[in-house]
C-alpha cells in the first residue's frame, strides 16, 4: 500500500468520501493527515484501519459499536478483553439473526410450496400454517 487521496481510497474501497469523513468526524477512523495543499492523504495505517472498519461492517457490527471498539483498540492491549467481548456479543447477535433469517426462508419455502403443490388454503391462519404458536 502507498498514500492514496481520499478518492483513490474511495474507488479501492467502495466507499464513499462522505461517509470516509463522516468515520474520520465520529472518531472512527484516526485523525486523517493533510498535506500542504490541504488535501487529506490515507497512508498505509490509515487504510489498514479502515479495512478493519469495513471487515467489521460487513459482519453487521453497527457503527456505534465500532466507534467503541475503534477507542479500546487505540487504548491498547489493556483493552483485549473488551475488544475480544464486544465482538463475541456482535457474534451472537448475528448467529441470532441468522436463525431468525433461516424461519423466515423456511416459512417462504413452505408458502411457495403449497402454491406449488395446489395446497394453498385460502382461509387457514398464517400461525396455524407456520405452526408459530406452541402448545
Amino acid at each position: 500500500m502507498s498514500d492514496m487521496t481520499i478518492t483513490e481510497v474511495s474507488r479501492k474501497y467502495h466507499i464513499n468520501a462522505a461517509t470516509l469523513r463522516y468515520y474520520e468526524q465520529i472518531g472512527l477512523l484516526p485523525k486523517v493527515p493533510r498535506r500542504a495543499n490541504g488535501n487529506c492523504y490515507y497512508d498505509d495505517h490509515l487504510q489498514s484501519w479502515l479495512e478493519m472498519i469495513i471487515c467489521l461492517r460487513h459482519s453487521g457490527v453497527p457503527v456505534e459499536e465500532l466507534v467503541k471498539y475503534a477507542q479500546l483498540l487505540e487504548q491498547g492491549d489493556s483493552t483485549l478483553e473488551a475488544r475480544e467481548q464486544l465482538l463475541k456479543e456482535q457474534l451472537a447477535m448475528l448467529i441470532q439473526k441468522r436463525k431468525n433469517l433461516d424461519r423466515s426462508i423456511e416459512r417462504l419455502q413452505h408458502k411457495i410450496s403449497l402454491y406449488e403443490n395446489g395446497e394453498i388454503k385460502q382461509n387457514r391462519s398464517y400461525f396455524e400454517e407456520y405452526d408459530i404458536l406452541d402448545d
